[in-house]
């Protein structure tokens, strides 16, 4: 098997939710440029239209195309089945991206930020992969499974998440929710794999680095010693999705430059 081919996703079609900003515009640039039909969706359908067109102006071997939809309600998650069904008998990766985040310092973190990101960031990222199971269910063989791909963090893997205490949680809740429909989906030929990325430039880490110095700053805390790029999402995508990422699932990605791994001094505090 030649190399591209394994991270070759000609007539695969996909749903990239919050596919027009951040992570998810990441990905669906990486998946339509392995050759995928990328269905990207936000609760601001002018931005998925406008992205769709600017990824197809590339002329990427795939395509996009892109609605509104909104993954915090119960509504909005049914018109989200409705359209995908409305445009493909089947669903061969479903990339659950659309999140929120919530920063107040302990003592002053108020009691909506948890009922606003538990019901996007878990609830509503459960609730659409179980809607769409008859989709993938359809794309799904023993050697090509469909692919389930969740959208952690780093900060649910580490306590790394100061003053993000609902956010940091609800990316915990991901990581695990993603081995427990590993485990019952498996069988079934669907892997569920997350991947759990550190700081890369979006619109919610705007914040803190979307000019250079800041950038610098957050690189000094990841032993790679620098930020994210669009380059490392769209390649952690296409594996996951691709027939070399076939045999995987229950995992969740480290993509944070080895955050995940790093640990402060030695175990005795000893001079080295």
């Amino acid at each position: 098997m030649t190399p591209s081919a394994l991270f070759d996703l000609s007539g695969k079609v996909a749903l990239v939710t919050g596919g027009a900003t951040g992570i998810g515009r990441m990905a669906t640039e990486g998946l339509a440029a392995a050759g995928a039909r990328v269905l990207i969706c936000s609760r601001k359908a002018d931005a998925c239209e406008a992205v769709a067109k600017e990824v197809n102006a590339l002329g990427l071997p795939g395509s996009v195309e892109g609605f509104g939809g909104d993954v915090a309600t119960e509504a909005g998650i049914d018109a989200i089945v409705k359209e995908v069904e409305g445009r493909t008998g089947t669903l061969h990766i479903l990339m659950n991206n659309a999140g929120r985040t919530w920063g107040a310092p302990l003592g002053e973190h108020p009691y909506e930020a948890w009922d606003k990101l538990l019901k996007l960031n878990v609830q509503g990222m459960f609730h659409l992969t179980q809607q769409l199971l008859p989709l993938l269910r359809k794309a799904a063989t023993p050697d090509d499974p469909a692919r389930v791909v969740n959208v952690g963090s780093v900060m649910g893997e580490i306590p790394k998440g100061t003053m993000t205490y609902s956010y940091a949680v609800s990316k915990g809740a991901v990581h695990h929710m993603t081995r427990v429909l590993s485990n019952d989906l498996a069988p079934e030929h669907i892997t569920v794999n997350a991947i759990a990325p550190g700081p890369f430039v979006s619109k919610m880490t705007a914040f803190a680095i979307a000019t250079k110095e800041g950038q610098d700053k957050a690189a000094e805390g990841v032993p790679l010693g620098r930020v994210g790029t669009p380059e490392d999402v769209a390649g952690a995508l296409q594996y996951l999705c691709g027939r070399g990422g076939a045999y995987l699932s229950g995992a969740v990605l480290p993509l944070s430059g080895g955050m995940q791994s790093k640990a402060q001094g030695s175990l005795f505090n000893e001079d080295l």
